[in-house]
């Protein structure tokens, strides 16, 4: 371990993977270590459902009736994936695909009213859609189709906006939409979780509805895609990848001191000895002092022995509570998976509900999730901080992570991600250089 490094990253979250990887690809020297003895730090799947058991305090053991615990994958942070997003574009290019398998999640859903209705995901089902009234779907129609011609460098799409000082609430007025198409374009198609983006230029708004049509366009059930064997997968995938061009990996290692001199970093000492590095990444657990806390994400993982009624007896889906519904400021959501994931014994459903914290009674603000999914066999809450870092890392080449929001893609964190990697490198983030190179180490570009 005594040995300079170009880089180590400490905690094997999917962000510290995915950088891991991508710092291999380009030739640095990487070594990558967890606490942990196993691999996903806040993202994990845990399995068996024994060990999801003890994790939580409970001191029983899981019933008979919920099968072999080895069986059940269980995320803590539940995802999905874009279909058109970063982090399937950062899979494809890096071919960490060839490790994993994914399934298109069966449909997406939004509370209105008490109940919940199917995001219309082609023109034929937005006509026949009972979320909105006949004059409605006209108006809402002629939106998605000026949304689906604009094109941010030519100024004949835009019909009088501007891109960069039209404001989105603007835009809805201009098409004369209603309230509750304007609740549900703006949560369940451009995936806000608070209503701030109304006052906001109308371009990333209009761009993150061109994301949910183009990553639906691509498989029709819905946007969003989910790994078989669940979310841990990912990051074992990138840590492959990492290994494959040299990085060398550590778990159960514990980290006694992160090593500074002059304000900088040089190296990390772990059971007595010390790895010198130039850069470090880290997820904020190992560094309390460079972080701080801007808010909390309350999860209940549910789990549930029948599909989620209103949902034609769908084995995967998501499920969003616009804000607005439930007189909060952020949105409610619910991912479900099943044992069609490999994640779940055999009849068995998943369903975690999670929100951002608003007062002093997380369980209460989540509880209109919670009432869609009844009964259910047993629940595990978790109300876990969120923190970002206290400073951009350039002086100190300390690097860490934000901690995974509430929301239900990994949009946020693949930004995340790039913001990182400008700041490490001084360049933007450029897809190509995730590209494996052609003569991949060990033979693995001959399969």
């Amino acid at each position: 371990m005594d040995e300079e490094y170009d880089v180590i990253v400490l905690g094997t979250g999917l962000t510290e993977c995915i950088l891991s990887g991508i710092m291999s690809v380009n030739g640095k020297k990487v070594l990558h270590m967890d606490r942990n003895p196993y691999y996903g730090g806040e993202s994990s799947s845990i399995t068996p459902l024994e060990e999801l058991y003890k994790r939580f305090g409970i001191s029983d053991s899981p019933p008979e009736s919920m099968g072999r615990g080895r069986d059940w994958n269980v995320d803590l942070i539940p995802k999905f994936l874009m279909a058109n997003g970063q982090l399937v574009k950062m899979l494809l290019y890096t071919e960490v695909t060839r490790y994993l398998d994914f399934k298109v999640v069966e449909g997406s859903f939004v509370y209105k009213g008490g109940k919940i209705y199917k995001v219309p995901s082609t023109e034929t089902e937005a006509l026949a859609s009972n979320l909105m009234g006949m004059f409605e779907k006209r108006r809402f129609r002629k939106f998605l189709v000026f949304v689906a011609n604009f094109d941010e460098n030519d100024p004949k799409t835009f019909e009088g906006v501007d891109p960069k000082l039209t404001t989105m609430g603007e835009v809805y007025k201009k098409f004369d939409l209603g309230q509750d198409v304007v609740d549900f374009t703006g949560h369940a198609l451009a995936l806000y979780r608070t209503d701030d983006y109304l006052e906001q230029p109308c371009l990333e708004t209009i761009n993150r509805i061109k994301l949910y049509s183009e990553s639906l366009a691509r498989y029709g059930k819905s946007p969003y895609l989910y790994p078989l064997y669940g979310l841990g997968e990912l990051p074992q995938g990138f840590a492959r990848l990492s290994a494959i061009y040299g990085g060398t990996y550590m778990l159960n290692k514990p980290v006694d001191e992160i090593v500074m001199e002059g304000g900088h970093v040089v190296g990390v000492k772990s059971e007595g000895e010390v790895a010198r590095c130039k850069q470090l990444i880290c997820d904020p657990s190992y560094i309390p002092d460079r972080v701080h806390k801007v808010g909390q994400v309350i999860r209940v993982i549910c789990v549930l022995s029948h599909p989620i009624k209103n949902t034609n007896d769908a084995n995967s889906c998501q499920i969003i509570i616009p804000q607005n519904q439930v007189n909060r400021k952020s949105d409610i959501y619910v991912c479900m998976i099943s044992y069609a994931h490999n994640v779940a014994a055999q009849g068995k459903y998943i369903a975690i509900a999670s929100t951002t914290v608003e007062t002093s009674d997380p369980e209460a603000e989540i509880e209109p999730a919670l009432e869609l999914l009844e009964p259910i066999d047993q629940k595990f809450v978790a109300i876990s901080d969120m923190y970002e870092p206290t400073d951009d890392g350039t002086e100190s080449q300390v690097f860490a992570s934000r901690s995974y929001d509430a929301t239900t893609h990994f949009e946020t964190t693949c930004n995340d991600i790039k913001d990182i990697y400008k700041r490490m490198t001084g360049s933007d983030f450029d897809f190509e250089n995730m590209k494996r190179k052609q003569n991949d180490v060990f033979g693995e570009d001959e399969q």
